[in-house]
């Protein structure tokens, strides 16, 4: 059942006046409402409600220019600077397939979309912005310097939905899905895992078998899943960048993932944060969330591949790394050696002996 607002949109907006520099999400927070009802409480006022498919969102987006994509969850954030193009549509899945801009869409999140338009100090700051049932941000295309501008309004009218009232009903948001291992069918996902030649089977032989990704980790063992100690993340984010290794980091959420390949060079640990802060990719991590890490290796038809792999407190994925493999350089032999002398966790969590 949807959640009406209880916050009015007049109160929202005050909130909003009163508190300039707060990041939209902690506003939200703040209130006790979703960040979609945060948003939708500007509609006429800078914001539009927009149709939300990714086909439409998308068929905009790819008339922006150069902008910057925004995908995160609750303990990551995942930005790039590009332009989008190369769409592939699905009804189960989508997507963008760019050298900058990389993306897998899952269009049944993309429920409620806005675009957004607000006073910046030198020109109006513009983005596009979609949520969940829940209002939980999707993604996000924020436009920059040297975007489009130009095809605002046009897109504005046409993506623009007859709806435009200020308050926005949400859905509950789901509880996050517990680790589901599943200790008896132990020798059955060894001897699935061991005869995978792609690492997308992976889910599907997990799901045939009664177990989610962290649940098959916990019971897999070596040499497939490797507990590693929470501060193996710091350590390979630094190593990495030292060693100028090429990798792939996923991050996503229900709706969307956003992937970056390419080097790690520049790490700027704030507070609880670790940052990269590269030309054209950033990334925003809040190391105090990350629970639990595994060292992951899974059989391909091109040889095995090593991924490092955080999860949160409630078994949520907070992140994925794996070594580059590009027509330059096949970076997976350096990684899965580097992901090799990342340190152990002691104990390791809920660990099955065969």
């Amino acid at each position: 059942m949807a959640e009406a607002l209880s916050t009015s949109p007049d109160a929202i907006r005050d909130f909003q006046a009163e508190n300039p520099k707060m990041r939209a999400r902690d506003q939200a927070d703040a209130l006790g409402i979703s960040e979609a009802q945060l948003v939708a409480a500007s509609c006429g006022l800078g914001v539009t409600r927009i149709a939300p498919h990714p086909d439409r969102v998308m068929g905009a987006a790819q008339q922006l220019g150069e902008v910057m994509a925004l995908t995160r969850n609750e303990s990551c954030v995942h930005e790039k600077i590009g332009q989008y193009g190369n769409y592939h549509p699905g009804a189960q899945a989508a997507m963008i397939l760019t050298e900058a801009i990389d993306l897998r869409i899952f269009p049944k999140h993309w429920c409620h979309a806005f675009m957004v338009e607000m006073p910046g100090e030198a020109a109006p700051r513009r983005s596009l912005q979609v949520f969940d049932a829940a209002g939980d941000a999707v993604h996000k295309i924020i436009l920059r310097q040297g975007a489009a501008h130009g095809a605002w309004e046009r897109l504005r009218a046409d993506l623009s939905q007859e709806d435009q009232g200020q308050s926005q009903s949400v859905a509950p948001r789901p509880a996050p899905e517990a680790p589901k291992p599943r200790p008896d069918k132990a020798a059955a996902l060894r001897a699935e895992w061991a005869k995978m030649t792609d690492t997308h089977q992976f889910l599907s032989v997990v799901s045939k078998l009664k177990m989610n990704r962290l649940g098959a980790y916990r019971v897999a063992g070596a040499p497939f899943a490797r507990a590693l100690a929470p501060a193996a993340v710091n350590r390979m984010l630094e190593d990495v960048a030292h060693a100028e290794i090429g990798v792939m980091i996923f991050v996503g959420n229900r709706g969307c993932i956003q992937i970056h390949s390419g080097p790690v060079e520049t790490l700027k640990p704030m507070g609880p944060w670790q940052n990269v802060m590269d030309p054209g990719f950033n990334l925003h991590l809040r190391a105090d969330h990350v629970a639990e890490v595994w060292a992951v290796e899974k059989p391909t038809r091109a040889g095995p591949t090593t991924s490092v792999e955080a999860f949160d407190a409630a078994g949520g994925l907070i992140f994925q790394v794996f070594g580059l493999r590009n027509q330059e350089r096949d970076c997976r032999a350096e990684f899965a050696a580097l992901a090799a002398e990342l340190p152990a966790a002691h104990p390791a969590p809920e660990e099955v002996t065969p």
